[in-house]
C-alpha cells in the first residue's frame, strides 16, 4: 500500500524514493568493496576475518570475547576465526595476565601489513570516486550524512 503524501509535497515524495534507492545503492556498494576487501586480505578467510583484522589494527590487543562484542559477532564465530588467523600467521596470541585459560590476540607483523595494504586498496577506490569533487560537495556529503545517522 502506498501512502498518500500530505498536499504540496508530492515532489518530496519522489524524492524520498529516490533516496532510499541511492541509500541501496550504497550499501550494496559498501558490501562488495568489503567483500572485495576481505578477499584482498586473505583469500583462505571468510570477510567477517577481515572486520576482526580492522578492529584489531585500530584498538590493538584484545580477548577474543572482547573482539567478538566490538564486531558484532557471536563467540564462537569469533573463536573460530581467531583460530584460523592464528594459524595462517595474520595473528600472535599471548595467555591472558589475569587468566591463563584466556589469551590475548593480536595482528602479527605480516597481519598488520596485510591490514595496511587492503585499507590502502580501499582507500584508492574511494577517492577515485570523490577525486572531482570540489572540498564544498565533500563537506556538506560529510555534514548530510550526519544529520541522517544522528541518532
Amino acid at each position: 500500500m502506498q501512502t498518500i503524501p500530505p498536499s504540496g509535497d508530492e515532489g518530496r515524495h519522489e524524492i524520498e524514493l529516490a533516496l532510499g534507492e541511492r541509500i541501496n545503492a550504497l550499501i550494496s556498494a559498501t558490501r562488495a568493496l568489503s567483500e572485495r576487501s576481505a578477499v584482498h586480505f586473505h583469500p583462505q578467510l571468510q570477510p567477517a576475518a577481515f572486520h576482526i583484522a580492522r578492529w584489531l589494527y585500530a584498538f590493538g590487543p584484545a580477548r577474543p570475547s572482547e573482539i567478538a562484542e566490538a564486531v558484532g559477532m557471536d563467540r564462537s564465530s569469533t573463536s573460530t576465526l581467531v583460530g584460523k588467523m592464528r594459524s595462517l600467521g595474520l595473528l600472535d596470541s599471548v595467555p591472558a595476565p589475569d587468566d591463563r585459560r584466556s589469551i590475548i590476540v593480536e595482528l602479527s607483523s605480516s597481519g598488520r601489513q596485510r591490514v595496511a595494504a587492503t585499507l590502502e586498496g580501499r582507500g584508492r577506490e574511494f577517492y577515485a570516486r570523490t577525486r572531482d569533487w570540489s572540498t564544498q560537495d565533500l563537506a556538506r556529503l560529510v555534514e548530510l550524512l550526519g544529520r541522517l545517522t544522528s541518532e
